[in-house]
C-alpha cells in the first residue's frame, strides 16, 4: 500500500534492477522514502513519488532531483 507521511518514511515506486526493494533513500525537496513497488513507466533511474491527493502530484510535476541512498 503506497503512503505519503512527510514526517516519516513515504512509499516510492523504482526500478527493482537499480534500487533494491526495502532501500531506504532521501528524495530531494519530498522527505524520506523506502523503495516499495514499481510501476509500468519505472525503468532505469526513474522514481515515481506518491501522494496523497491528485492536486499535490499535479504540483510536484515531472522533475529532475538527486536522491540519496541511505542504507
Amino acid at each position: 500500500m503506497a503512503v505519503r507521511n512527510p514526517d516519516g518514511y513515504s512509499t516510492i515506486a523504482v526500478d527493482p534492477k537499480v534500487i533494491p526493494y526495502g532501500t531506504k533513500l532521501f528524495v530531494e525537496n519530498y522527505g524520506f522514502a523506502i523503495a516499495a513497488d514499481c510501476g509500468s513507466a519505472i525503468k532505469g533511474d526513474r522514481i515515481d513519488v506518491y501522494f496523497n491527493t491528485r492536486k499535490e502530484a499535479y504540483t510536484w510535476g515531472i522533475k529532475y532531483v538527486k536522491v540519496y541512498v541511505l542504507d
